[in-house]
């Protein structure tokens, strides 16, 4: 497994992570089972990388890694646990905003460390911008649990390239968690090249399109009431035909590599600079060993143009969240 190192200050990490998200939360029924042994296979690959969130499942999430790393002794050393926190639910699963005044920062990450079994969290971010708390108050205070020893790293998630720069002038940033791939490249125009600035690295979600570009979806499939792409603006209507014409048009570039759809899309991220890195979210050890083959696909310069022909930049249909939750995205406001 290669590595790559999170920005100036951050740790070594595997080339790829595993984003653990929808092994409870988010796309509708997962296997418990299957979700702790793709984690082990995972790290038996060298994937050392393990991104969760406080309030994914409401904390079943982080339970889950917990309950993974303590089957396999000695693996929390090996692992590097990035944690967003910070979201706010209520008990039918709602949304209701998002808290990073200090007082809770410090709550949450008590919380974290609990039910992950840990003394620490080795990237700990909120994860969106509080509009009414200043981000040097929110960086602020992790800052504090840098130095208690309780976090080791700070990171940040979806913000802009001001906000950016108002919290690495606060404490020292390992890295952003974005979406960024084929069909969600907003963050090239400021956010990105800001964050090479500032030595900042990127760990990028969303690289597969929340399963688009993994080469399986059809229009004909239906979704979980559960699943929350049920009613996405990409999943949906005539952006969905388009965003599959689209899938199809990479299609034909791997097949001349010999690869998966969800390789080529995995690749071209990893190609974007030794500063990414991607975040896959596999559920099964299928899918994290499909993932995982995107090491070995190289993209020359010719493969690159045939996938920019295929998926040119902004060709996507409709927007990467629903309309109300794009509204909470800092990192779309420049």
């Amino acid at each position: 497994m290669r590595t790559r190192t999170l920005g100036a200050t951050g740790p070594a990490v595997s080339a790829i992570g595993l984003g653990c998200m929808g092994m409870t939360d988010m796309y509708g029924p997962a296997d418990e089972a299957e979700s702790i042994a793709t984690i082990h296979a995972a790290l038996d690959a060298g994937v050392t990388l393990l991104d969760t969130g406080d309030f994914y499942a409401m904390g079943l999430n982080e339970l889950l890694i917990r309950d993974a790393l303590r089957a396999r002794p000695g693996s929390r050393d090996q692992a590097v646990i990035s944690v967003k926190f910070g979201a706010l639910r209520d008990a039918g699963g709602g949304w209701a905003g998002h808290d990073g005044r200090p007082a809770a920062v410090k709550n949450f990450l008590a919380y974290s460390l609990n039910r992950l079994g840990t003394d620490h969290v080795d990237v700990y971010r909120i994860a969106r911008l509080d509009p009414q708390v200043p981000i040097e108050e929110t960086v602020g205070a992790i800052a504090e649990e840098v130095q208690a020893g309780r976090v080791r790293h700070i990171g940040l998630s979806e913000v802009g390239a001001e906000t950016l720069r108002r919290a690495a002038a606060t404490a020292p940033i390992s890295d952003l968690q974005i979406e960024y791939g084929l069909f969600a490249r907003g963050a090239e125009e400021s956010v990105l090249p800001t964050a090479r600035e500032l030595g900042i690295g990127v760990t990028a979600y969303g690289v597969l399109a929340r399963g688009l570009l993994g080469g399986r979806w059809t229009r004909e499939r239906s979704t979980d009431p559960r699943d929350f792409r049920t009613g996405h603006p990409r999943f949906t209507g005539a952006n969905l035909d388009r965003n599959l014409d689209l899938v199809e048009a990479l299609r034909k570039v791997a097949d001349a590599k010999g690869a998966t759809v969800a390789q080529t899309a995995i690749a071209w991220v990893l190609s974007r600079g030794d500063d990414i890195v991607p975040l896959v979210g596999a559920r099964t050890r299928e899918r994290l060993a499909e993932s995982l083959g995107a090491l070995d696909v190289v993209l020359d310069e010719a493969d690159l143009a045939a996938v920019e022909a295929a998926v040119p930049a902004g060709a996507v249909a409709g927007m990467r969240y629903p309309e109300r939750q794009m509204g909470t995205l800092d990192s779309e406001k420049g």
